[in-house]
């Protein structure tokens, strides 16, 4: 098959039953803890049908009764749907701790379907971002009646580019704890602690940063603090990510041979936190699994249906291609793994990505940049086609396919953690905080339970996705005069001349710097960046981030254990951005900005060297990056031979 045709799959499952929902069946784990689960089930002519069924099972934290339309989607075309609230979330039993007890809790809820007698046997998984992390951790338990997957946004290693991000922590992690304790058990049976959770304003918080355990709204719910400063001061990458006896965050890598081989889709997206875990499983799991695995990468943000039938990211439009019907996708996977029904999805390679630009760059009727972007079909990630690249960092700002040849030559900058470079954009999840209580309503108890999803009421703290890369009044961390982020001291710019012909970037993306501090410690930032020309709709350009990255000096050699530096002498550093797939067009910037703070997206560092998540004072650090004949600073791409209208075609 022509890998660059799209192929039209068919959905044979039509919706031929009616639901009904048998809710809050308790479902008894190993350890008595008992966990809430509704039960969709096929209905003709007024009367559940019997006999055995292939189960869809989905575990949640964010309220079971938030998926009901899921129950129904995969109910009424002859799956039995069971949607389960994870262990101490709103009607099951047991204490929640962040990803603990998931693989276990997960595994015997499988075994438990199967035992039912309206099951065949056979149980599939699907959900989004937890919904993923959950099906990792049973899959890593390998249960015997698993029988495929479909995770979207899963993570692969939580304690390198998941939670820590190479050696700092994606201040998500932190804000979500936050909100999730405002829809806790705990919250819901104390109408006070509800009230004082649902005031916070996390924004204003966090200016207090760094912030102390016991002194936050938080410590109204110890467990929830507990898991929040556990993430933020297990800066090591140590046995609490990686211990195989929870079941949980830890590297998937490591115990790969543990991992359920069952037929396994999954999906992710250029802008999501997740994008580098979902080519992380395909790129792993495809080289020593049985059972065929896919993947597709699409141009979209964190989460799933309404999100993946969109055609923008942030504030840039991608066209009509990008929206998929995310559903049809899992039943076509689901009708062929489940039901032997030859949906074609097994004839279609099996890599499906989105290659972003081609567009006019004008700005579209809802005021966003029309970026452009098709689908193609691939066999293998990354591509063996891929022709990688070196652009090195130039004095005066260029970046230059040949080495510098200068004896000395740097630039430098200073990095104030009390005025960090705001994020604008990116890759980003759960970063959010309270909407105030809702209109209608005076305090949050009056809220009736089965309105109190915490995907309901909240709002990103920051802009995600593609953005223009210039400080607004609705950016987070901006003042005025809201000028690009080029233009501040402490943003290192490098950028090629306008390109005399196009270049596809697909894949993994790696950044190597020599850089030094006046500090024992500090962060050193990467962003990739397209630069659109001037125009008419944007005069001054429009530089649409791709990509970034980050690594904290005290982990440049060793993720497990941190050494601090030498005051100004000379280290190399490599950061990893997640992998893109880019076309950027002729006339288009290639642009590379170096820092060292990108926040609220990660933590900051207080270049004091004090241990992490527990410093109480920050300080200003000289860093100087360096880019002569002998500390050749470049970033490294991955460049697709051809057109991108050749290629396309579909």
């Amino acid at each position: 098959m022509d890998m660059h045709r799209k192929k039209t799959l068919v959905v044979s499952s039509k919706e031929d039953y009616a639901v009904s929902i048998f809710k809050d069946v308790l479902v008894e784990m190993r350890d008595g803890v008992r966990l809430a689960a509704d039960v969709y089930r096929p209905v003709k002519n007024g009367t559940v049908v019997e006999g055995k069924f292939p189960t869809l099972l989905q575990r949640t934290p964010y309220n079971k009764e938030a998926d009901t339309l899921y129950g129904h989607y995969f109910a009424k075309r002859g799956y039995i749907t069971v949607i389960q609230d994870c262990r101490g979330r709103f009607k099951s039993e047991g204490e929640f701790y962040g990803f603990a007890n998931e693989g276990l809790d997960g595994y015997d809820t499988v075994e438990w379907i199967a035992k039912q007698p309206w099951s065949n046997g056979k149980v599939g998984t699907f959900g989004t971002s937890y919904g993923g992390w959950v099906q990792s951790a049973l899959a890593l338990l390998d249960p015997p009646h698993l029988t495929v997957m479909f995770p979207n946004q899963s993570v692969w290693n939580a304690g390198l580019h998941s939670v820590r991000n190479a050696g700092t922590l994606e201040m998500r992690w932190f804000l979500y704890a936050f909100w999730m304790a405002a829809y806790s058990k705990e919250a819901a049976a104390d109408s006070n602690i509800a009230r004082a959770l649902w005031k916070i304003r996390i924004g204003e918080w966090l200016k207090r940063w760094p912030l102390q355990k016991g002194r936050t709204p938080l410590s109204l719910v110890p467990i929830y603090e507990k898991w929040a400063f556990d993430l933020l001061t297990h800066s090591d990458y140590d046995e609490f990510w990686r211990n195989l006896d929870r079941k949980w965050m830890g590297d998937v890598e490591e115990y790969i041979d543990q991992y359920a081989d069952v037929p396994s889709y999954y999906s992710g997206s250029w802008y999501d936190s997740y994008c580098r875990s979902t080519t992380e499983f395909y790129s792993h799991l495809s080289k020593v699994k049985k059972e065929p695995i896919k993947i597709i990468m699409g141009p979209w943000t964190h989460g799933d249906v309404p999100i993946l039938a969109r055609t923008y990211s942030g504030d840039v439009d991608f066209g009509p291609e990008a929206s998929i019907d995310y559903n049809a996708l899992r039943l076509s996977w689901f009708d062929y793994w489940l039901k032997g029904i030859d949906t074609g999805i097994m004839d279609e390679p099996p890599i499906r990505i989105f290659i972003m630009g081609g567009g006019d760059g004008k700005k579209n009727s809802e005021g966003r940049l029309n970026h452009g972007g098709q689908w193609r079909f691939e066999n293998e990630w990354p591509l063996d086609r891929t022709k990688y690249t070196t652009y090195y960092l130039h004095d005066g700002g260029f970046l230059r396919m040949n080495p510098p040849d200068e004896i000395d030559s740097s630039s430098s900058y200073i990095y104030d953690p009390m005025n960090p470079v705001p994020t604008i954009g990116g890759n980003i999840s759960s970063l959010n905080q309270l909407l105030p209580i809702p209109k209608g309503y005076t305090n949050i108890e009056n809220i009736p339970i089965s309105l109190r999803l915490p995907l309901l009421f909240v709002v990103s703290l920051v802009k995600v996705g593609a953005h223009n890369q210039v400080e607004n009044e609705d950016v987070y961390g901006c003042n005025p005069p809201y000028s690009p982020l080029a233009s501040r001291p402490d943003v290192l710019v490098f950028q090629t001349p306008p390109l005399d012909k196009e270049l596809e970037v697909t894949g993994p993306i790696k950044v190597n710097l020599w850089a030094s501090s006046s500090a024992v410690d500090t962060d050193f930032t990467a962003k990739l960046i397209d630069v659109h020309p001037p125009s008419k709709d944007y005069p001054q350009g429009y530089a649409m981030n791709l990509a970034d990255g980050i690594i904290r000096a005290r982990y440049r050699n060793s993720f497990e254990k941190a050494e601090l530096m030498q005051p100004n002498e000379i280290y190399e550093f490599t950061i990893i951005p997640y992998p893109i797939s880019n076309f950027f067009a002729t006339g288009h910037r290639i642009r590379l900005d170096i820092s060292s703070s990108n926040w609220p997206r990660f933590d900051l560092n207080p270049n004091t060297g004090e241990p992490l998540g527990l410093s109480k004072r920050m300080a200003k650090a000289k860093n100087i990056l360096y880019h002569d004949a002998t500390h050749k600073s470049n970033i490294e791409l991955p460049l697709i031979p051809g057109s991108l209208n050749k290629n396309l075609k579909c």
